[in-house]
């Protein structure tokens, strides 16, 4: 029935980014839906903008649509029908429908629906004949000045940094402000009210289906419909959200890639009515079956967060074993930290598996007293045991004496070897061991085999194919692969690298795992970048990265990683990869090492040499601990360009230390991947050099890298302005005093070509010729 609401509440506060839709709104006549939480506000928005006596109130909760009627007038008025999450019989809807249409073919009607879910698909036909604006959830929150002129009015008067906290719990909401003024600022209390407030206007007003499910799915932090079904035992959940999403805007997230996430004060308030009407058992049940389901998932952190909450140690202890079963690429070593050093020493010393997972991870942390003190343990358990326990104990301490970073690579020879021997005889089996890491590389992998890049060719015939044996589908295109890297490195021909790496990227494929195919795709980028090729190096690099989505996510982050390389030669922005870039200020994950030198070079290229010196720092103490050559020389190559621009003196005594390490070695790519930065202090300074062909084919490739991305590695940050490859090489070939016939000869590109990019480019720079468009750029470090 028609109902007449007075609000008298001189208290009220209308958030601006709403009552300014509301009023447009108005202005146009436009029907108009809003919609949010209970007690947001929507309906005395309404009231408290609206002339009550032109017009009519109902609310679907205590009205029937047949109760709805529709008088014919002259004069504008408006009609406003409420609460439409209550309608939910489908003779009802069919009734309700019918009412809205006619209403909205009104001239002199001015439409205003309420309700607390989003735009409801019973009314969507209505929503493509008709314009509607709508005023959402989030248009009702107070801002923090809001939220501080709302509590003044309650003689709250608080610190700045005291509402920023009520904010962040309450989010701007107003019911939770009043909540908050209620309690006289306490947030503990305001959270219980809001949730009794839930319990009490919103959940015991659902059906009871309604109110279990959300009972049982609020002891996750995100569900899917496979999860929801496995918790509930229902087969109808997408039904439940279905009905769920009719009654109120629940959700943070709704069904983004198949994920569902309730709001916080709903979950919060659902797990404590889970805990007032559900016995331990019951609870505990929930857990259970929770942990399960991550655990077939391969989720393991929230398989065992599940299995903690009600202190499941078998459970803990069998997925810690399980998880040490893995080698450290495909395992959940860093994640799983906190429970495996939680484990009480007893526990650990009986199991093989976990005393050589405790030793990997102790190592992985850069313990290395530890990892060696549990290393021991284990071979002393190795000798007090026969049979089955024996037999894991040797093959655990045989997994070991290969993987273990901080052992190095020198007596790797050997004890490969030797474990080739010890598996045909049967007398040990080698647990899955991945030698790249996950990282696009062999030589720099897993551990470091510098040392083995001088007699690359001997051993790739010597040892090749009894390593390939030892390391079974990791093996897979391994000599091959090795091979290319190697060469690659030491600057070699390019059509023999391109073989070697086809060839051993096409034999992974071919019953190997994709990180090794991940090596080949890796190599064949940095040839691409090298040949002048970066687009084709980014395209490729993100075609495989679609692959490996499906078949290897744990390579994601490094696929990432080498993607915002391949952008900083091209001069892309990279801000959105640093966001998910990994925090170096926190405990320092040795598995994200190509992340952080990654990260690095971003730093440098954005002008945050001080972050730069700092991480590098960290990068360079993790090298010398477990031994990484390769990684110590391009982290000092990198601390030496962060020092050059820092006018430090130390930047050439610390280059000339990378020139004779890498000369040691024949590494020539080490330096000509960072030839644009290096250049201008190779110009700048005469080195030592023992290897005079060493030093030409250095700087000859430097040279052509610097021509080709003139702007890698230089800050953007001051001038935002984006020129293309070709753009930027015209520029660097003008700069160098060559004419735009010949420039267009050498880029292979029309007179008319190289004009256009000039023209453009002194747009951009805001610029009038030739000489002005130099000195703009060498000042931008463009060039």
């Amino acid at each position: 029935m028609q109902k007449i609401v007075k609000f008298t509440d001189d208290k009220y506060i209308c958030p601006q980014k709403a009552i300014r839709k509301f009023r447009s709104a108005k202005k146009l006549r436009t029907p108009l839906y809003l919609y949010g939480v209970t007690g947001i506000g929507k309906t005395s928005l309404v009231m408290h903008n609206l002339n009550m006596k032109h017009c009519l109130y109902y609310s679907a909760s205590e009205t029937s649509a047949d109760q709805i009627k529709i008088k014919e007038q002259t004069a504008e008025y408006t009609v406003i029908l409420d609460d439409l999450q209550c309608v939910t019989d489908s003779t009802e809807r069919e009734h309700y429908f019918e009412i809205i249409r006619n209403l909205l073919m009104l001239d002199q009607v001015w439409l205003i629906l309420i309700a607390r879910c989003p735009f409801p698909r019973w009314l969507l036909p209505l929503r493509t004949k008709y314009i509607f604006a709508e005023i959402e959830e989030n248009d009702f929150l107070f801002t923090i000045d809001e939220q501080i002129a709302y509590l003044e009015q309650y003689h709250l008067q608080l610190p700045r940094e005291e509402h920023q906290s009520a904010w962040n719990v309450g989010g701007g909401n107003p019911l939770s402000l009043l909540f908050f003024a209620m309690e006289k600022g306490n947030l503990e209390l305001t959270k219980r009210k809001q949730w009794d407030y839930l319990e009490t206007h919103v959940y015991d007003q659902w059906d009871l289906e309604l109110q279990e499910f959300f009972m049982d799915i609020s002891i996750v932090e995100t569900f899917n419909v496979s999860l929801a079904s496995m918790l509930t035992g229902r087969g109808d959940v997408e039904k439940l959200i279905f009905r769920a999403e009719e009654v109120g805007n629940f959700f943070d997230i709704r069904g983004v890639n198949g994920i569902w996430k309730c709001r916080w004060p709903m979950r919060k308030s659902m797990q404590q009515r889970l805990h007032r009407k559900r016995t331990l058992d019951q609870i505990n049940h929930l857990y259970y079956t929770a942990g399960l389901y991550y655990e077939l998932e391969g989720q393991l952190p929230e398989a065992l967060t599940m299995y903690e909450k009600y202190n499941d140690t078998g459970s803990i202890s069998r997925l810690l074993i399980s998880n040490a079963r893995k080698n450290p690429s495909s395992g959940h070593y860093y994640e799983l930290r906190r429970y495996y050093l939680e484990l009480p020493e007893e526990i650990i010393s009986g199991s093989p598996v976990l005393m050589a997972g405790i030793s990997l991870l102790q190592s992985m942390l850069m313990n290395i007293e530890e990892s060696e003190r549990w290393y021991h343990t284990l071979e002393k358990f190795a000798q007090e045991h026969t049979g089955s326990l024996g037999k894991e104990a040797r093959s655990q301490l045989l997994y070991l004496k290969i993987a273990l970073p901080h052992r190095g690579s020198v007596d790797m020879i050997d004890l490969l070897k030797n474990a080739d021997i010890l598996i045909h005889s049967k007398k040990a089996v080698l647990p899955e061991l991945s030698v790249t890491s996950n990282l696009p590389s062999l030589m720099n992998g897993g551990k470091d085999f510098c040392e083995w890049s001088k007699r690359d060719k001997e051993l790739a015939f010597s040892i090749g194919k009894p390593v390939e044996f030892v390391l079974g589908k990791y093996g897979k295109g391994l000599v091959s692969l090795a091979l290319a890297e190697s060469y690659l490195e030491k600057g070699k021909d390019i059509f023999e690298i391109f073989s070697r790496a086809e060839r051993g990227r096409m034999d992974a494929d071919r019953g190997g795992k994709l990180e090794q195919v991940f090596v080949g795709v890796g190599i064949l980028a940095w040839l691409s970048v090298l040949k002048s090729d970066a687009d084709g190096a980014a395209s490729s690099l993100k075609v495989f990265r679609e692959r490996a989505e499906k078949e290897a996510p744990n390579l994601l982050p490094n696929i990432d990683a080498f993607i915002c390389r391949i952008h900083l030669y091209q001069a892309k922005d990279v801000s959105e990869w640093m966001k998910q870039a990994p925090d170096e200020n926190g405990e320092f994950c040795t598995m994200d090492r190509f992340c952080y030198l990654t990260k690095a070079r971003v730093y440098i290229s954005m002008e945050k040499l001080e972050n730069a010196y700092c991480l590098l720092q960290q990068i360079l103490h993790y090298a010398e601990i477990m031994k990484r050559t390769y990684i110590h020389i391009e982290g000092k190559i990198l601390l030496a360009i962060v020092q050059y621009r820092l006018e430090q003196e130390e930047w050439k005594e610390t280059l000339q230390e990378c020139i004779s390490q890498a000369e040691s070695y024949h590494f020539i790519r080490i330096f000509s991947r960072e030839g644009p930065a290096l250049m201008p202090m190779f110009e700048k300074k005469k080195f030592i050099w023992k290897d005079q062909e060493f030093r030409a084919q250095v700087l000859a490739e430097s040279k052509q890298m610097a021509k080709t991305y003139p702007s890698y590695l230089n800050a953007d940050s001051k001038n935002n302005v984006a020129l293309g490859e070709n753009a930027l090489r015209i520029l660097w070939l003008q700069s160098e005093g060559m004419s735009s016939g010949d420039i267009a000869k050498e880029l292979k590109i029309s007179e008319a070509t190289v004009k256009y990019h000039n023209k453009e480019t002194y747009r951009k720079l805001g610029v009038r010729n030739k000489a002005a468009a130099i000195a703009e750029a060498k000042k931008r470090r463009l060039i």
